[in-house]
This record gives C-alpha cells, structure tokens and sequence, in this order.
C-alpha cells in the first residue's frame, strides 16, 4: 500500500523555510545594486575597503570565542555537580539560568558600571583591558540560558555517575573525570550551546554600545545610519561568518581522535602509492 505524499507537513515547511531564506535574498539582491542599472559587489569592495570593518570583525569574533570558552568552563562543572551531587537543586539551577531573559541588557550593563566603576574596589570601567573583561562576562551571562540548558540535556543523555565510577575506581580525581570523560562525552551539547553563544555575541549591541566597545553590533548599525547598500552587504557577510565558524566548530567537535578534518581526501601515501 502505497503511502500519500504528505502535502500539509510539505507545505508548512516551504512556508517556514520561505520565512527565513526570502528576507536573505531580498537582502543580498539590495546589496548588488549600489551601481544604478547593474549589479556588482560594490558595496562588499567598500566594506573591505575599511579599515574598521576587520578590526570590530575580529573584536566581536575573538570576544564571543573569549565567552564561548569562560561559558562552558563555569556551566560543565556547575552542571555536572548538581545532576550528581544536590539534584533536589536543579529546579533552582534552572530558574537562576533563566534570569538573564527576565534581566533586560541595559540594566545589566547599568549594573557593571556601577559595580566596577570608578568608585569601586574593582575598577575594571578605567581600562580598555577590563572593559573587555565586563563585555566577556556580559556576553556569558546572555548566554547561560542557552548554554546549561544544552549541556544539561546532553548530560541527561548520558549515565554520568555510572562514569564517574569508573573514572575514579581507576585512580582519576574529580577534576580528571570532568575533563577526560565528561567533557567528551557532551560534546556535540557543548557545541550546541557554543553555537547559540557565538550568534548571540557576535551582533550584541546594547551592551556593547554602553561599554562603548569597536564590536560588530555598534558598527553595524552606525553603518545603517550613515549608508543604504553596506549596511545589507554587512547583514550578508556577517550570516555566512556566522554560519562558517558554525560549521568548523560543528567539524571539530565531531571529529573522532585520530581522523581527518576532511575524510573524503586521500592520505598522502596513499596517493603516492597509486602513482
């Protein structure tokens, strides 16, 4: 018996699709016609013509990999400690990570100011360096209902005390199981939340502005303010930036030990063996 072509299911998913891929073509077709009467890659030649736009670029970039790696060393452990040791904890766990979305960013940031600033014991206001450090910071804590929930999940996939057993009946101390064992055992759920992580920081803007940082997110929008073509051209490069170190983070987290980045090529002595 033969089964029918399910028409609704393929119907609300062009729809969905059409949601996300229409804007985008409408926005690169914007981009090609800073010429009038013909397309070209004016506006792109323009933006790479800045000096700016690499600087805030590998800003943002450096600065939301900077959070990707503080978010996963306080939420792996923190996660880790109270599915094993206190989970009559979890829910308050749980609630503590969805204060960030309660929290709008600006009285976040109107709170950094007031903590770290000029007056305080921990000035971190007064430097470039420590500015970076509250932007970071600022970034993670964006990020932390994203990123435990992920980690909490791909901890719930798995049987960690049955693993930290085992790790410790070897000889391993705590510290040991969670980097050699837990770690790579969630990590496609690592991945997961540092994809969210990335997206969100790389274009963050409220923050960033009020930190008066050279991050992606401000110069994008003063670019709106003062262009009409490079402001789309941004829009395009900065989704297939963002979608490129997606797919590199997604290659590397999933590649075995042992086995190649690109597994489709030939390994060099086997190529020389066939010549």
């Amino acid at each position: 018996m033969s089964r029918r072509f399910p028409i609704l299911s393929a119907l609300i998913a062009l729809v969905g699709a059409a949601f996300f891929i229409v804007p985008l073509i409408a926005t690169f077709n914007f981009s090609l016609r800073m010429k009038r009467g013909e397309l070209s890659f004016e506006a792109y030649r323009s933006v790479f013509d800045s000096d700016v736009f690499l600087g805030v670029l590998g800003f943002s970039a450096t600065a939301s990999l900077m959070a990707i790696l503080m978010g996963v060393l306080i939420v792996v452990p923190t996660a880790y400690w109270v599915r094993l040791r206190v989970p009559r904890a979890r829910p308050m766990i749980e609630f503590l990570s969805l204060m960030p979305l309660i929290i709008p960013p600006v009285v976040l940031v109107f709170g950094y100011v007031r903590l770290y600033g000029s007056s305080s014991i921990l000035p971190l206001t007064m430097t470039e360096a420590g500015t970076n450090v509250l932007l970071v910071i600022g970034y993670v804590v964006l990020s932390v209902p994203y990123m435990y929930r992920a980690v909490d999940n791909g901890m719930a996939a798995i049987d960690i005390a049955t693993l930290t057993e085992a790790a410790e009946s070897l000889g391993a101390s705590r510290l040991r199981t969670i980097v050699f064992v837990i770690f790579p055992n969630i990590r496609s759920a690592i991945v997961s939340g540092a994809f969210l992580t990335f997206s969100i920081s790389l274009g963050e803007f409220v923050i960033t502005s009020l930190l008066n940082r050279p991050a992606f997110g401000p110069y994008l929008v003063q670019m709106g303010q003062d262009f009409a073509y490079q402001p789309a051209a941004l829009a395009i490069m900065a989704f297939a930036f963002t979608w490129i170190c997606m797919v590199l983070m997604e290659a590397f987290a999933t590649r075995k030990p042992g086995q190649r980045l690109l597994p489709w090529r030939a390994p060099r002595s086997v190529t020389k063996a066939k010549s």
